[in-house]
């Protein structure tokens, strides 16, 4: 026997005038006759089968709305379906490796104590550390008193971990510190890369120290190289508070070893900047590592640059030669940085140029400095379209004008060592190069070419010369009436 019809059910068989009992009566077994038998007209007939088939549509019907009900409610709940996200990028990290041997008692940088100065200048530097830089401090020679250079240089210790910087913590660390022992530069940097640990991003130690490494070995310059060779994106910046050539040497040796730069603090002002500017640095230049390069000296063979960044060294008064591909409707932009980590001549300059593969320039820049700098910087703009119009515009000879399929980027510098300093390695050059789609300038007011031109200057002339003469005669005609 048939259950009872749903209410969906029902609703179809009172609609239908096939059905010759309503949903009430066939539920109930009334045995009043339809309203087709009152009116005299033959009952239709029933099949079974259309009755089957009806009730299997409506269960799956129901079936269904179920299902898709408990997937819209588990979506509810739940959330769209993510797809697998990127990882976050790693944080800047930082170490400020800082010399407290005895030698930091001596007050030469404006009357004050090198090691005062020091501790102004890492204070400042922590309240303006950036909240995504995580920073630690690494100390040699700072708590060993005694004469045995065996144990004096082994004197090095992290008093801040490398992290989330806690400021006052940090501060505090610093304040405490007194001018002791030995200088195991060496040892300290070695200590310093394991704080720092392995990634993908560049990390930085920055190195204050006022005298040369008295423990060697290891020497300070072989463990830079050391740190170097492993490949591990580290990069070493040095500041000497001491106006001393081998310290300078050494110093310039380590920073010059991992790319780093080398700066001579002569006040707490300059040690302070040059610190943040550092640090700062190291927050800009961290999330995308340089890839290493090498420019060569003629457009041919020099090597394919995509989109990036990229390292190389340069050696005094070079040019090194890039190629990037450039599409129609495309435009470069690409700019370069040299870090000047050894003495240079005074007058000097950089220059980034973008030829065409047949040698014509396209666009340059140029960054010069007259003195002492940290880094020289010079960037480029170039669209093939805009290019092509100028060719259009100005050559109407019936030679075909070559399109550059290839740039050519050309970095150029007018540096001179003093006497002294070392040629080699080259200076380091960062090469920044990004392809975009290109932006055409809005146009101009134009006022025609050729007969055009000459017709409208013609009138304006025209114009101009009636104007000043009524001007004229009215300024004489005023001036004989008074």
């Amino acid at each position: 026997m048939l259950a009872e019809p749903t209410p969906f059910l029902a609703q179809l068989t009172e609609g239908d005038p096939a059905w010759t009992l309503s949903a009430g009566a066939a539920g109930r077994g009334d045995p009043r006759p339809s309203r087709s038998r009152r009116f005299g007209a033959p009952p239709p007939k029933r099949s079974s089968k259309v009755d089957l088939t009806t009730l299997r549509i409506v269960i799956n019907f129901r079936r269904s709305t179920a299902v898709l009900l408990g997937l819209l409610a588990t979506t509810a709940l739940t959330g769209p379906a993510q797809a697998d996200e990127e990882p976050a990028p790693e944080p800047p990290r930082v170490e400020l490796v800082l010399d407290v041997s005895g030698s930091m008692r001596a007050a030469d940088i404006d009357g004050r104590t090198r090691i005062s100065v020091a501790q102004q200048a890492f204070n400042e530097v922590v309240d303006a550390l950036p909240e995504e830089t995580q920073l630690g401090i690494r100390v040699l020679g700072a708590t060993y008193r005694g004469k045995d250079k065996k144990v004096g240089c082994q004197d090095t210790q992290q008093i801040v971990p490398v992290g989330p910087v806690d400021r006052s913590a940090a501060k505090a660390a610093v304040a405490t510190l007194r001018p002791t022992g030995f200088t195991p530069v060496g040892l300290a940097l070695r200590s310093a890369a394991q704080d720092l640990g392995t990634g993908a991003t560049t990390r930085r130690i920055v190195l204050i120290t006022d005298g040369e490494d008295t423990c060697a070995p290891p020497d300070p310059c072989e463990v830079a190289r050391e740190l170097a060779a492993q490949g591990t994106s580290l990069v070493v910046d040095t500041l000497g508070l001491a106006p001393d050539e081998k310290v300078r040497r050494q110093l310039l040796c380590i920073a010059s070893a991992t790319g780093g730069t080398y700066t001579a603090a002569q006040s707490a002002e300059e040690l302070t900047d040059r610190i943040k500017q550092l640090v700062e640095r190291a927050a800009d230049t961290h999330t995308r590592a340089p890839t290493v390069v090498g420019g060569t000296s003629a457009c041919d063979s020099a090597p394919l640059l995509a989109p990036g960044v990229y390292a190389d060294r340069e050696a005094f008064s070079e040019h090194r030669y890039y190629r990037v591909p450039i599409r129609p409707g495309q435009e470069l932009r690409a700019s370069v940085s040299m870090a000047l980590d050894r003495a240079v001549n005074r007058d000097y300059g950089v220059l980034l140029r973008a030829t065409a593969a047949d040698g014509r320039e396209l666009v340059r820049g140029a960054d010069a400095g007259s003195g002492r700098a940290d880094v020289l910087s010079a960037g480029l703009r170039w669209s093939a379209t805009a290019d092509d119009e100028d060719a259009a515009e100005t050559e109407q000879s019936s030679a075909p004008v070559i399109e550059p399929t290839t740039v050519c980027l050309v970095v150029s510098n007018s540096f001179a060592p003093r006497p002294g300093t070392a040629a080699t390695p080259g200076m380091p050059v960062e090469l920044t190069i990004d392809v975009v789609a290109a932006a055409p300038a809005p146009d101009g007011p134009d006022l025609g070419r050729g007969w055009v031109l000459l017709g409208l200057l013609t009138i304006a002339g025209l114009i101009t010369g009636l104007l000043a003469g009524l001007l004229t005669r009215w300024w004489v005609a005023t001036w004989r009436e008074n």
